[in-house]
């Protein structure tokens, strides 16, 4: 009965939309008290400088959102308010964040590698190597591939 009453006071429309929002407020609660769980301090210890302005900027985005939410929900327009400003100036730190994370995944270039890669690549044997080299295959070439001859027995 409790069910009827509560879908005659919106339109059957909205509830999917309702339900939908419910349980991202519960997985938003859910989030926000695990990290709510433990000391700030004690967090920001266990990461590096990167992960805490991660942290940061997540933290500031998350409660400048939630506010927006509220003004909505007052009937004031986020639009006209400064925290839409707020929200343009943490995206942008947001974005310099992930510039720096992509620089730091971006692949680099072993010089010392590149450069003997690059050096055996256009390698060119001197005319003294080639001499060597055909000496040395002539003289493999001459000696006798039959068994050697049988040598007197000195006595």
């Amino acid at each position: 009965m409790a069910a009827d009453s509560r879908t005659e006071d919106y339109p059957q429309e909205i509830d999917e939309q309702l339900t939908g929002f419910d349980s991202s407020v519960s997985s938003v609660k859910a989030m926000l008290e695990q990290l709510m769980s433990m000391p700030r301090n004690e967090l920001l210890q266990k990461l590096d400088p990167l992960d805490q302005a991660k942290l940061d900027l997540m933290s500031a985005y998350t409660l400048n959102s939630l506010f927006w939410m509220y003004l909505v929900t007052q009937g004031m327009n986020p639009r006209e308010h400064g925290i839409k400003q707020e929200l343009e100036r943490i995206r942008t730190y947001m974005n310099k964040v992930k510039e720096i994370t992509d620089k730091k995944k971006a692949a680099r270039v072993d010089k010392g590698a590149a450069s003997r890669f690059i050096r055996n690549a256009l390698y060119e044997p001197d005319e003294k190597d080639s001499k060597k080299k055909t000496a040395s295959k002539k003289a493999a070439d001459t000696k006798p591939d039959g068994p050697q001859g049988k040598r007197p027995k000195q006595s």
